[in-house]
């Protein structure tokens, strides 16, 4: 069965002096402020549409290579993924780098690199993201 999340956001001004609020709705978990600073320049305590994007991949990422080891009989004890999304003002996102760290009992390094480079290509938000250039650093603990 399909599902569908939502998340609205509340922008009030122009794009370099305005400011938003973007709530997660579906969740309901909260409310996080964002602005053009916070996304072009330093973050202090404001989120971006980067930052969010990083957050959604990294768990995606985590919960498709999680799915791939256990079913081929390897589960992971622990998987530790970091997504670094690159955005330059003026172009956009120019690209995505997925750490993995992972604690798989039983597996060598060549099986986990085989099994981290098909969940980077088989996870639905890298297939989302297919326009954007994604590079994996993977290794077991």
């Amino acid at each position: 069965m399909a599902t569908t999340r939502t998340a609205h956001t509340v922008w009030e001004g122009s794009l370099t002096e305005g400011a938003g609020e973007v709530t997660l709705d579906s969740s309901g978990i909260g409310k996080y402020p964002v602005s053009w600073p916070s996304r072009a320049e330093a973050a202090n305590g404001k989120t971006s549409p980067e930052e969010l994007i990083a957050a959604a991949h990294s768990s995606c990422y985590s919960m498709a290579l999680s799915h791939g080891l256990t079913g081929a009989g390897n589960p992971p004890t622990r998987l530790t993924t970091q997504a670094e999304v690159t955005f330059q003002p003026g172009t956009g996102i120019t690209g995505i780098h997925l750490t993995v760290e992972g604690e798989v009992p039983g597996l060598d390094e060549a099986a986990f690199l085989a099994a981290a480079e098909d969940a980077k290509k088989n996870c639905p938000v890298s297939q989302a993201l297919t326009g954007t250039t994604i590079t994996l650093d993977a290794k077991l603990a």
